[in-house]
């Protein structure tokens, strides 16, 4: 874990929060009501800002397992306490494990499994074991802020495209030997649920950036243009004139960014 990605995830929190489909917490909570306690598995858990924003929608008791590979990452999900939505504490665990070879008995007795921008990091055989997984688990799944490929800045820009077209690619690329799905996951996710007879409810769930927001504005935009030429070197030089018109407008409190993500509940009717 580097210090800059645990900023990164810090930094974007608000904004995940803000954009989740909340209207996906309504079944799931007609779906649990009758559970006398939650087990939630919550898959890549980062610093556990998805427990931070569902527990306090859902009622108590609950208990959460958190699973990520990284062992400091985990250390800090479990550093600030949550409570339920009728104020019942709630308890956190931890698993270091890679989620994508997790089996239905390590995710046995659970209420509802979860994940946060995680879909795009995984490459299609990988999808395919994580939906067969909770499957065979036979729970609700919800997934949130999974990047769908869609960028929009204002006022635009005429690299607006091309950067976006850069940056998509740069998500589908081969690393580690591994195809990485990035915005194509969505659609191999739920067609991997419903290839499986269960049902799934696909919801938007934009981030929708300003002046509010203007450190995450920067550092999404650093970041969006550092994969784009990483991806397609021949921008570079484009890029840095680019570069500075944006982050001039972002500092200035004249962008607006809206990146698209979708949130996905499967098997809760």
């Amino acid at each position: 874990m580097t210090r800059a990605f645990v900023d990164w995830l810090t930094l974007r929190e608000g904004a995940d929060a803000a954009a989740r489909a909340p209207e996906l917490v309504e079944p799931l909570r007609q779906r649990l009501a009758e559970r006398s306690r939650l087990v939630i598995h919550d898959l890549g858990s980062g610093t556990g800002s998805m427990a931070r924003w569902l527990a306090p929608r859902l009622p108590g008791p609950q208990s959460w397992v958190l699973y990520d590979r990284d062992a400091d990452l985990l250390a800090r999900a479990t550093a600030e306490p949550v409570a339920a939505a009728d104020g019942t504490p709630v308890t956190v665990g931890t698993r270091q494990r890679d989620i994508t070879r997790l089996t239905a008995d390590d995710l046995d007795g659970a209420s509802l499994i979860t994940a946060s921008a995680l879909l795009d990091m995984l490459t299609a055989d990988e999808v395919e074991r994580v939906v067969a997984t909770c499957v065979d688990a036979g729970c609700p799944v919800l997934l949130t802020i999974s990047v769908i490929g869609r960028v929009e800045l204002t006022p635009p820009d005429p690299l607006d495209a091309t950067v976006a077209e850069a940056f998509n690619a740069h998500q589908r690329r081969t690393t580690g030997g591994r195809t990485l799905l990035g915005p194509d996951a969505v659609d191999a996710c739920v067609e991997a649920f419903r290839r499986r007879g269960v049902d799934v409810v696909v919801r938007s769930s934009p981030w929708r950036l300003g002046a509010d927001r203007s450190d995450l504005v920067d550092e999404w935009l650093r970041g969006w243009l550092g994969a784009a030429c990483e991806q397609r070197p021949e921008l570079t030089d484009r890029a840095a004139s680019y570069a500075a018109r944006r982050l001039a407008d972002a500092a200035a409190g004249r962008l607006g960014v809206v990146v698209g993500h979708h949130d996905l509940l499967a098997g809760c009717t």
